[in-house]
């Protein structure tokens, strides 16, 4: 993505000089925090995103019913103020709290959440993440379009502050899918304003135009310069919020956004440079945070284009590649190589399952799909947002697969919203993707590559690994569908539609003059427990 530097940066130089007010500039007074957000943001509607740059920015502007402590990692309450659970775990009755309110002041309701989830369960809006949904009863019927009265789902509104949720089967982790962007309430009047309830792409999310229910509100938006969101004073716990605002900068080139934190125009960075990690880590460890992390980089084969609709084509790309090589000798910031999709120890969960590096094999399999050698192979274009660090491990692997296979490499850069359309529309041959856990569950990564999820984006499908999530869905007993998910990840790595390259770490640069920050292996950035205190040491 192209990114206007100068103008971003003398921006903020600017508005510290002057200390204009919002209604001048919209310049953020007070404890402002700058942040790194490493891409332009694709929207601001919490049901049409899926990437990490808009998670964070929603995270502000948004919140579910519970929350996460970050210390404990266990479900709090947030615009429910309360619940209770059934004894056989099915029924959810969340109490919404009474000072709740929306951004311009209107009563946040039960029926808000619930106008909520039946658009993101709209056939017509096409929610990638839809199927976090589908543990409400009734639900992936209505999502696929079986039924059109969203009467039978599982979804009740006894009253404004009372919403009951009835689910198909048990489901532990639902309180902690809470802080994801799919399950967040939508304001219904403003969404009706700017056009019908599952319509794409409507003005709705606009400066002037915005409500949300979080601790912040969208105060400005120079697309591919700067993201202004301030405190939100209908906010029910605004008097416990220390930030006067936050200023998200879409710096996706690395180097720059590392110079500007030098330089201390921002707090928080996306990532650190690859190159940057050991000098930060020896002269700078208290400016690097580094936190182990639930998630992983993989690529996504497009298995709908010959020659990758060959199963023998998909499987000696992932064996050509030296995980290992990858992970200590590129990364070095602790990552660890990736031999199954889900990593481990994910909620008691580890893969039996594995790939490996045997460029052997990876050879007498493309000989056997009839290309010895790389030869009459056409050449493999790997699809990736611009990054550095996406760069050079996308030359890392165009060199292995060159050495190995004897195949042709090229790579493709695109921005962030252009790559996006590329991997949904299935227009690229190999192209980098990531998972971050929203919880800490296996099946979170599982589920994404089931035929019809907007997440899966490769064109593969298997009826036996659908069949294997959805009976792990209504398996009450964990271990039995543990071992279920474990079948299904067997099929999902023996067919390769992905190439498993590494564990995550989160790495990032933080101010001195940040407080607050809590580490945690869901990479979430809790904005109301965050402070600035400048004058303490600065970036530096």
């Amino acid at each position: 993505m192209r990114f206007t530097v100068i103008g971003a940066l003398a921006a903020v130089v600017i508005f510290a000089a002057t200390g204009c007010s919002w209604r001048d500039t919209g310049a953020l007074p007070g404890a402002v925090l700058r942040v790194g957000n490493g891409a332009e943001p694709q929207e601001l509607d919490p049901h049409q995103v899926t990437g990490q740059p808009e998670h964070r920015i929603l995270g502000a502007l948004f919140e579910g019913l519970a929350d996460i402590d970050l210390t404990t990692m266990e479900p709090v309450p947030a615009t429910a103020e309360s619940w209770e659970i059934s004894p056989d775990g099915r029924v959810y009755t969340f109490h919404i709290r009474q000072n709740a309110r929306w951004s311009n002041g209107d009563p946040v309701t039960a029926h808000d959440f619930a106008y909520a989830w039946q658009r993101v369960l709209s056939p017509k809006l096409g929610s990638e993440y839809a199927y976090l949904l589908h543990c409400i009863r009734g639900a992936r019927d209505y999502n696929d379009g079986k039924t059109a009265d969203f009467r039978t789902v599982g979804v009740r509104v006894p009253d404004d502050r009372t919403l009951e949720l009835t689910l198909d089967n048990p489901t532990p982790y639902l309180l902690a899918m809470q802080t994801h962007q799919a399950w967040f309430p939508v304001h219904r009047a403003t969404i009706e304003k700017f056009g019908a309830m599952d319509e794409r792409g409507t003005l709705w999310t606009r400066p002037g135009n915005h409500v949300g229910n979080g601790a912040f509100m969208l105060a400005e938006w120079q697309p591919n310069d700067v993201l202004r969101v301030r405190r939100n004073p209908n906010y029910w716990n605004t008097a416990k919020v220390r930030l006067d605002g936050i200023e998200f900068y879409p710096i996706d080139n690395q180097q720059t956004e590392e110079r500007s934190f030098r330089a201390g125009n921002l707090d928080l960075t996306s990532t650190v440079p690859m190159h940057k990690t050991a000098i930060y880590r020896k002269e700078h460890p208290d400016l690097m945070k580094i936190c182990p992390d639930l998630g992983v980089y993989f690529y996504r084969i497009n298995a709908t284009r010959p020659p990758f609709t060959d199963a023998r084509v998909r499987r000696a790309l992932v064996l050509a590649l030296n995980r290992d090589e990858i992970a200590n000798n590129v990364m070095k910031a602790g990552e660890t190589p990736a031999v199954s999709l889900v990593p481990p120890n994910t909620g008691g969960y580890t893969s039996r399952a594995a790939v490996k590096y045997d460029p052997e094999t990876a050879r007498a399999l493309l000989a056997e799909a009839g290309f010895p050698g790389g030869r009459d192979m056409k050449p493999v274009e790997i699809l990736y947002n611009s990054s550095d660090a996406h760069r050079i491990i996308a030359e890392t692997v165009q060199r292995m697969w060159r050495d190995n296979l004897g195949i042709d490499v090229r790579l493709i850069n695109q921005d962030w919203k252009v790559y996006l359309s590329a991997v949904n529309t299935l227009d690229y041959d190999v192209a980098r993707g990531g998972w971050i856990a929203d919880v800490a569950d296996p099946v979170n990564f599982l589920e994404c590559f089931q035929t019809d999820t907007g997440n899966n984006r490769t064109g593969w499908s298997s009826p036996e690994y659908d069949s294997l999530i959805r009976a792990s869905y209504a398996e009450p007993d964990n271990a039995k569908r543990l071992e279920l998910l474990q079948q299904a990840e067997a099929i999902l790595l023996d067919s390769a539609p992905i190439i498993p390259i590494y564990i995550y770490t989160w790495k990032f640069l933080q101010s001195s003059d940040v407080h607050g920050l809590i580490l945690n292996p869901l990479d979430l950035l809790r904005w109301t427990d965050m402070w600035i205190e400048r004058g303490k040491g600065g970036a530096r």
